[in-house]
């Protein structure tokens, strides 16, 4: 069913910051089906908008909905931020902080990938050490049995040693 630019206008308007309205909300009070309203929200994200998943508040938003808030912030001045938050439904600090914690995202992982390698070299020292005392064990073992069969093959040939006594 085609529906006119109007109606698609409001469905999307009420998708977009500050509303935030949920797929089912709009489709229950406007009458469009869900799946029409999701292929409008896709048309709207390939064509570069930041359209939440839900109609969840900002601070629930998925890492994704936030890295798109923050790649179109970057650019901006305190006073085009300002007016991109009061359009957007955003407060200027949730903004700040999501652009602070995609800055900071990838400080640990020199640290991690040292740590990581440590560990690593502290299990194949660990299984070397497992891996010889194997070994050993192994060796002992199989000089036991060859003890034993050799003790029952004297015995066999010779008799036990109690029948002499």
């Amino acid at each position: 069913m085609a529906y006119s630019d109007k109606v698609k206008e409001t469905a999307i308007r009420m998708m977009l910051p500050p509303e935030n309205r949920s797929i089912m909300d709009i489709s229950e009070s406007l009458g469009i089906p869900r799946t029409t309203l999701i292929h409008w929200r896709k048309e709207l994200r390939a064509k570069g908008h930041t359209v939440p998943s839900s109609g969840q508040k900002p601070e629930r938003w998925s890492s994704r909905d936030k890295f798109a808030i923050v790649l179109e912030t970057m650019p901006l001045s305190e006073v085009e931020l300002a007016e991109y938050c009061r359009k957007k439904g955003l407060y200027i600090d949730q903004v700040r902080q999501w652009q602070e914690n995609c800055q900071s995202a990838n400080d640990e992982i020199p640290g991690r990938i040292a740590e990581i390698m440590q560990k690593d070299k502290e299990s194949e020292k660990e299984i070397r050490q497992l891996k010889k005392e194997l070994q050993r064990k192994e060796a002992a073992l199989a000089e036991a049995a060859a003890l034993l069969i050799l003790q029952k093959k004297a015995e066999a040939i010779w008799g036990t040693s109690d029948e002499g006594n």
